[in-house]
């Protein structure tokens, strides 16, 4: 993983001591709230409902044992004993107090972490596949590439006032776990027919209030050419962006307006344009890049076998590993989504815990998911069961990855300001009332997700069932919304009628989970099955 040099570190030095004396300034009264509002938000501080919460960055999702200790500590010391891990490969802190929250980022930088654009109208964290770099499946590993953009972007002043946070995601395999097509560009290693490495393009994708899925601008983009064509569609979108109305700020509702061909042959120009007049990141600097990310030294001759007369092991082992591109090697899931618990929370104790699991068993790496769990990327299959039976001991081996309670939630109105309805509670019914191994796994792979409110912080809009909460004449209401995906069939869910109260809509997940039982074929998904029947048979399951 990539490891700071000397100028990273002075950035990031030089941020915390500014930031610090932001801090003092605003708790001195020398500065107002107004003023220090975008101030906080370029350092990823949030003011909640009840307190200030901080966003941390982690790119790509990609961490060492000593980081992850790190974030811990500072559960342990600033916040309330936990964490919460995000959708976007970060985690939150909802408890923090302004006057600690520069120690807190000094912290954070003596293990090369920050939490700079994190929030704000800049270019967030670069997301990428969780198995990136062991994934059987991917033809390189695309990291490299996410980190060379994040640097490039990073404090560029093309990209200093851009109309609304936008966001990237990279992949390198054809299943999308990345969920490229709903992000403001979205990234995909291919190689052409005469081997050369490159990317297909995806722009003007998102969720929110206006939901997108992003169109294929360039089907091969030469990878030395990644940041002049990035560049080259943020000045279209940062000359021809609305910022008269906060809703149509981003660069999807640009694309939609123009057409996406339109929207193609403006960002061709300008590409030709700074090919003419400028130039890439040297080939060279990506080299540099690329050199801190060279496999681990895996062990040969390992054998792939595995001893699964333990039956909770072998669920756990069907569920929760996926292979590896190293023979003797697997990728391993933890999940953040014990019954009754919250997704994406883990205590400092769990998080300590990972930490030196990682260390142990999986070359001191970690990831963090989009799905809020966490992976060990590369873990001998002679280490499995030792491995399982602390997870196990930890609460963190629920063998339920890609099932109905492996649910994404946002925070919800349980702390966030914007939301008009708790998501945390419907997300423990829900997977309470489906608490059973053996019904969730007959249901099969099926992707909930619950938002609490339109801004889609849950993802709704690409859950195969989604749940959007919603503010009913100061009520909270929940509407029910089916068919999503953020996968490499990326659809957007539709919403299947009048909402629900909170016991309601648990009811009404049951009905469309029992519908679909009813009608699928052999070997069908629930989004398979929806896909064949259409919309009209689960409606009538759900309203009668």
């Amino acid at each position: 993983m990539y490891k700071y040099d000397q100028y990273d570190q002075a950035i990031v030095d030089a941020r915390v001591d500014e930031f610090r004396d932001q801090v003092r300034r605003r708790l001195a009264g020398q500065i107002t709230e107004d003023q220090f509002k975008p101030l906080r938000l370029k350092n990823g501080l949030y003011l909640q409902l009840h307190a200030y919460m901080l966003r941390v960055a982690i790119p790509y999702g990609t961490l060492n044992s000593r980081q992850m200790r790190m974030l811990g500590h500072i559960a342990r010391k600033y916040d309330r004993g936990y964490g919460h891990f995000t959708t976007r490969q970060n985690i939150q802190y909802n408890w923090i107090k302004l006057e600690d929250a520069p120690d807190i980022l000094a912290e954070l930088a003596t293990v090369e972490m920050h939490a700079i654009q994190t929030s704000g109208e800049s270019i967030r964290n670069l997301s990428s596949d969780q198995y990136a770099g062991a994934a059987a499946d991917e033809i390189a590993d695309p990291r490299p590439w996410a980190e060379l953009l994040r640097q490039a972007t990073t404090f560029h002043p093309e990209f200093s006032y851009l109309p609304r946070k936008f966001k990237i995601a990279v992949t390198a395999a054809d299943e999308d776990r990345a969920a490229i097509r709903l992000h403001d560009i979205g990234l995909k290693l291919v190689r052409n027919e005469a081997g050369e490495l490159g990317f297909e393009v995806y722009i003007g994708g998102g969720m929110g209030r206006t939901p997108f899925v992003a169109p294929l601008v360039r089907p091969f983009l030469p990878a030395r050419h990644l940041f002049s064509y990035l560049e080259a569609a943020l000045r279209v979108w940062n000359s021809g962006g609305r910022r008269d109305n906060i809703h149509k700020q981003r660069i999807k509702i640009l694309v939609h307006d123009l057409g996406h061909e339109e929207f193609t042959r403006r960002v061709e120009a300008e590409w030709q344009h700074i090919l003419n007049n400028g130039s890439d990141v040297p080939l060279a600097e990506f080299d540099r890049i690329a050199a801190h990310f060279t496999p681990p030294p895996f062990e040969t001759g390992l054998s792939d076998e595995l001893d699964r007369s333990d039956p909770d092991f072998a669920l756990w082992v069907d569920q929760n590993v996926k292979p590896h591109k190293a023979p003797g090697y697997a990728i391993v899931n933890i999940s953040l989504k014990p019954v009754g618990g919250i997704p994406g929370d883990a205590s400092a104790e769990q998080i300590d815990l990972m930490a030196d699991l990682a260390e142990l068993y999986s070359f001191d790496e970690l990831r963090v998911t989009h799905g809020q769990n966490i992976v060990l990327p590369h873990v001998r299959k002679a280490d499995l069961h030792a491995l399982w039976r602390t997870l196990d001991a930890a609460g963190l081996a629920t063998a339920n990855l890609d099932l109905i309670s492996d649910i994404i939630a946002c925070p919800g109105l349980d702390y966030c300001s914007l939301a008009n309805a708790r998501s945390i509670p419907v997300a423990q019914k829900i997977a309470t009332r489906f608490a059973d191994l053996g019904r969730q796994r007959e249901l099969g792979e099926l992707k909930l997700k619950i938002s609490g409110c339109i801004n889609a912080c849950g993802h709704h809009h690409a859950g195969h069932i989604g749940i959007l909460g919603v503010d009913r004449k100061g009520t909270e209401n929940y509407q029910l919304l089916l068919g999503g995906s953020g996968a490499e069939d990326a659809s957007l869910g539709k919403i299947t009628g009048p909402g629900f109260n909170e016991d309601g809509i648990v009811d009404a997940v049951e009905r469309v989970t029992d519908k679909y039982l009813a009608m699928r074929e052999e070997g069908e998904r629930f989004l398979d099955t929806y896909r064949r029947v259409g919309f009209e048979p689960f409606k009538e399951a759900i309203y009668g």
